[in-house]
């Protein structure tokens, strides 16, 4: 089952669409042209009619009638080789579908994870090999500065996920977080703190329970009065409002406050997943 470490970077990537190709040009040295539309796809294909399987984040960059860019997003935090095989698999069915080039980015925060999958992936198909985009801790920028964390914050998520143990990284994340909206940082502040190993969660917990800005955080949910289950459907909300933050679409002060106001987390969670693909804010509710 996929940890909550796995869901919080892959949430990154579908909540924010463009930082797959920030990614891929910074960290890869990727050719990727910017300034494309970036939307989010269905991540479920099938390779018979007998047979689906789930990537954690496809994103097609271009027009939608007419893609020139496809990155399938995988978070990776340990070594199989029946999954290295799967990748390619996934190359292919996304290619069969937009007929443009197909990036495999694969998210790894162990460095040793990471560099077993950056090696080419040999298949039964002639000719085809695929070499995967591979990202991990020698890859991903180090954000020391709270400049440069509320600049970037979907970045900066990933610093923390994998350099909280550098210097100024965790106090950076914070402060940087505090600058922003603060719905915005709190989303921002869980993605993070779900995506650190245990040691830099803790880390995080004590910077937050010094500051003046009020998160969703486990810790704040305990230390700040809010109920779990309160604290819980807040979080979710917020992840709501986040997605569709970052997908550019209208959110009216009634549409928010609603979502805002939910406590169901059944209804929230399904808000998160329509979140991703929904065309209007309208269409969440039905």
């Amino acid at each position: 089952m996929p940890s909550a470490r796995h869901d919080s970077l892959s949430r990154l990537f579908a909540g924010e669409p463009l930082l797959a190709g920030l990614v891929l040009r910074q960290c890869t040295g990727s050719e990727l042209p910017a300034g494309l539309p970036a939307r989010l796809e269905e991540s479920r294909f099938s390779d018979r009619l007998s047979a689906e399987f789930d990537a954690d984040v496809v994103i097609v960059d271009g027009p939608a009638t007419g893609p020139v860019h496809g990155t399938i997003v995988e978070v990776q935090q340990d070594k199989t080789g029946q999954k290295a095989e799967q990748l390619a698999r996934y190359a292919v069915a996304l290619w069969l579908v937009i007929r443009c080039p197909v990036d495999v980015l694969v998210v790894c925060p162990d460095q040793k994870v990471a560099d077993y999958y950056a090696h080419p992936i040999a298949t039964s198909l002639p000719g085809y090999v695929l070499t995967p985009r591979v990202v991990g801790p020698a890859q991903v920028p180090v954000l020391a500065g709270p400049d440069q964390v509320a600049a970037s914050p979907a970045m900066a998520v990933l610093s923390v996920a994998m350099h909280a143990d550098e210097p100024g990284v965790c106090e950076a994340f914070v402060a940087g977080l505090a600058s922003l909206r603060p719905e915005l940082g709190s989303a921002y502040y869980e993605l993070g703190h779900a995506a650190c190993a245990a040691a830099a969660r803790r880390v995080l917990e004590e910077l937050v329970s010094t500051t003046t800005w009020l998160v969703s955080s486990p810790f704040a949910k305990e230390h700040f009065g809010r109920g779990r289950a309160e604290g819980l459907a807040a979080g979710e909300a917020d992840a709501v409002l986040l997605v569709l933050d970052a997908r550019g679409l209208d959110v009216t002060p009634a549409d928010r406050d609603r979502i805002s106001a939910c406590t169901d987390l059944s209804q929230l969670r399904t808000w998160v997943t329509r979140a991703a693909t929904v065309g209007t804010v309208s269409d969440l509710f039905r």
